[in-house]
């Protein structure tokens, strides 16, 4: 005898399909400080205007004191060459061993750079599964302001990421998506129990025989709910309650602007960003003065650029909580040799003594 095609579970009107992933308009509470910013800081709640920002005054600047441009001696060049070479399996150590040095050029590179920590917050509601934890609503106090609320700051300078549920904020919903159910339809089989059986494609037959997987019926147990039509609600795991309540994320930044003056064409200026300096200068306030009369112009261009476009741009949007200037002195030494009877050149930068050349006696490759 056949099997009838009926459904297992009786179809519930009752058991709601699954709702949306965010709650539905108006359902969560209005919070004052934690409405939808508009304007400049879609992203991000605008900060207070602070009691009182210094301004960098135009009769003060930086001094920076003199330095004495770093020499590199030939064992020193010869060695930073051996150590160039022994990582490239191309080249033969013999010509570094063997080279005849004509000249070591050092040149005078100087680094600036500005860094600016910034604090920035944003908040969402967020919710979990509600199990009969304590609920901190509003009954329990004011709610603070969103740069009111206590965090733990890092380090200066660091990029930290901290995420804090916002004190008093807490309340307690049916799951918007069961409606308080904690079930929703199987909208695989929507709410029925069964599908069409995918070995007949719901014919009920195969081969001129009735169909094995489904007995001649044409559908099959859903293998989704397991016959029953329905599904624990995903979102409150079947407790039909919901704790919501807003989580503030506050982002520390470290901002930093670089610049090295390019004077030397026959050197790759990138070479610079993965090498470090020797600073001689540190300057380190809430807002720091622009550098002034130092012997490279340039660099006092870039700390006036630097400052005033940190000031402006990140101010706006987030607390400058400190400024850190530096001046480093990168080393850079142009050798010349011969090896063979045939002129060869190399450049050794960075307090590392790192090796940059474009030709080698063994290989014309371009490095």
């Amino acid at each position: 005898m056949e099997e009838k095609d009926e459904d297992i579970g009786a179809f519930d009107p009752s058991i709601p399909e699954e709702g949306s992933s965010a709650p539905p308009p108006g359902w969560l509470d209005s919070v004052s400080g934690y409405e939808d910013h508009l304007g400049d800081c879609t992203d991000q709640i605008c900060p207070p205007p602070p009691d009182f920002v210094p301004q960098p005054e135009n009769d003060r600047n930086a001094s920076v004191p003199k330095v004495m441009v770093p020499q590199v001696s030939e064992d020193v060049a010869r060695e930073a060459l051996l150590k160039f070479v022994g990582k490239k399996w191309t080249y033969s150590s013999k010509p570094a061993q063997n080279l005849v040095f004509k000249d070591l050029k050092p040149f005078t590179v100087y680094r600036y750079r500005l860094e600016t920590f910034t604090e920035s917050r944003s908040s969402a509601w967020e919710c979990e599964t509600y199990t009969g934890q304590f609920v901190d609503g509003p009954q329990y106090g004011m709610i603070p302001q969103p740069w009111q609320v206590e965090v733990q700051y890092p380090p200066k300078f660091t990029d930290t990421v901290q995420k804090v549920r916002v004190p008093h904020t807490s309340s307690v919903k049916p799951c918007y998506q069961c409606r308080g159910k904690g079930r929703i339809r199987c909208t695989h089989c929507h709410g029925r129990g069964r599908m069409q059986c995918i070995s007949c494609h719901g014919s009920g037959h195969g081969r001129n025989r009735r169909c094995a997987g489904c007995h001649g019926g044409g559908r099959r147990v859903c293998t989704w709910c397991h016959g029953s039509g329905h599904r624990t609600c995903r979102k409150c795991n079947g407790h039909k309650k919901l704790l919501h309540f807003i989580q503030l994320t506050v982002t520390w930044k470290n901002q930093v602007y670089e610049f090295i003056p390019d004077q030397q064409p026959e050197f790759p200026m990138k070479k610079f960003e993965k090498v470090s300096g020797e600073a001689f200068f540190i300057d380190e306030s809430l807002l720091v003065y622009p550098v002034d009369g130092f012997p490279d112009q340039e660099i006092c261009n870039a700390s006036k650029e630097a400052t005033q476009e940190h000031l402006l741009k990140y101010s706006a949007s987030s607390r400058i909580l400190q400024q850190r200037q530096t001046i480093e002195l990168v080393p850079l030494t142009h050798a010349f040799y011969s090896y063979n009877g045939k002129d060869y050149d190399y450049f050794v930068y960075g307090t590392e003594n790192k090796v940059y050349t474009s030709k080698y006696p063994t290989s014309c490759s371009i490095l």
